[in-house]
């Protein structure tokens, strides 16, 4: 991780003289009154994952986090010898660190909402709504990558693991809010489509050999939110974020939204209840999952640093 700080003058020294005494840092600057909003020193430099969240700890114990600025971005390769170093010295896999301040940044983040939240989940939920009409595995696809909807479930799961209370709120009306649109939206658009003739109650009741899964939950639908789930943080979180999309073509959220419309514009009540309970199995399993993996991860990690701790103390013992 590369980390540009902006410092009070009266710390400057202090930090600095913290960042090159730290093993797992490299590649330390500064440039004195370089910043002007805050006012202060810049320095730079280059941390292992692993080192990361303590020497957030510790920059935020500075105050730099209220009077002067922090801000992280990710090192896609880093082949000189002091960066290898400072990897050699710090404990575990770089993917087994999880930053906790990142992950909660991204997580206030996607509980923002913005208009295009709710326009990208609409769009996915009448893509899938047409998935059900046309029975097309290919359209159930579409709809689940188009679907934006992981990212606040990943925030949910992060207010609950946190007890963050206002994430957890912002989070859990976002996801009902986005939903309860997408699926109104859908259903009007649906009942166009039957006033001009384009569709009718068979097109939903039909036999679907390819999406009729949709409306019909069973346990291994359970089984594979749950999974999702935990790929789905644990890739967020290892700052592996290309495996999202593997995530998303798992779940059956979306298409069981766009079902759900469907289903209620066109009257098929007996897939009402089916399209709901496939919503709200997948929704409660991804982020039941995403908190048993956020604690799985912090107790690993802790167990981890302590044997490592124990060890280096038995080391210096016997030296």
């Amino acid at each position: 991780m590369h980390l540009r700080l902006i410092v009070p003058p009266d710390r400057s020294e202090r930090v600095l003289d913290g960042l090159v005494a730290d093993p797992g840092v490299s590649s330390v600057i500064r440039v004195p009154g370089a910043a002007h909003r805050p006012a202060g020193d810049l320095i730079e430099c280059d941390v292992t994952r692993e080192a990361t969240s303590d020497l957030l700890v510790r920059l935020k114990a500075e105050g730099l986090y209220e009077d002067g600025s922090v801000a992280l971005t990710s090192t896609d390769s880093m082949p000189s010898r002091n960066a290898q170093a400072a990897e050699k010295a710090a404990p575990g896999a770089p993917d087994d660190a999880v930053i906790w301040d990142v992950v909660v940044d991204q997580a206030y983040n996607e509980a923002g909402g913005s208009w295009v939240y709710y326009v990208f989940l609409t769009l996915a939920t009448m893509i899938a709504s047409v998935a059900v009409v046309t029975d097309s595995s290919i359209l159930v696809v579409g709809a689940m990558v188009v679907g934006p909807e992981f990212g606040v479930v990943a925030a949910l799961a992060v207010g609950l693991f946190l007890r963050k209370g206002g994430l957890t709120k912002r989070s859990l009306m976002l996801l009902v809010k986005g939903f309860v649109l997408a699926i109104v939206l859908t259903a009007l658009a649906a009942l166009l489509a039957r006033a001009v003739g384009w569709v009718d109650a068979s097109d939903v009741t039909a036999a679907r050999p390819l999406t009729g899964f949709i409306w019909r939950p069973d346990r291994w639908s359970a089984v594979v939110a749950v999974l999702a789930g935990c790929a789905g943080v644990l890739s967020q979180t290892a700052g592996r974020g290309n495996a999202l999309v593997g995530v998303f073509i798992s779940v059956t959220t979306v298409p069981a939204a766009g079902d759900l419309a469907l289903s209620v514009a066109l009257w098929a009540p007996h897939q009402i209840g089916g399209s709901a309970a496939q919503l709200g199995i997948n929704l409660a399993g991804m982020t039941a999952a995403g908190v048993v993996t956020l604690l799985l991860q912090r107790v690993i990690w802790r167990s981890y640093l302590r044997v490592k701790q124990v060890r280096r103390a038995g080391a210096r013992v016997e030296a």
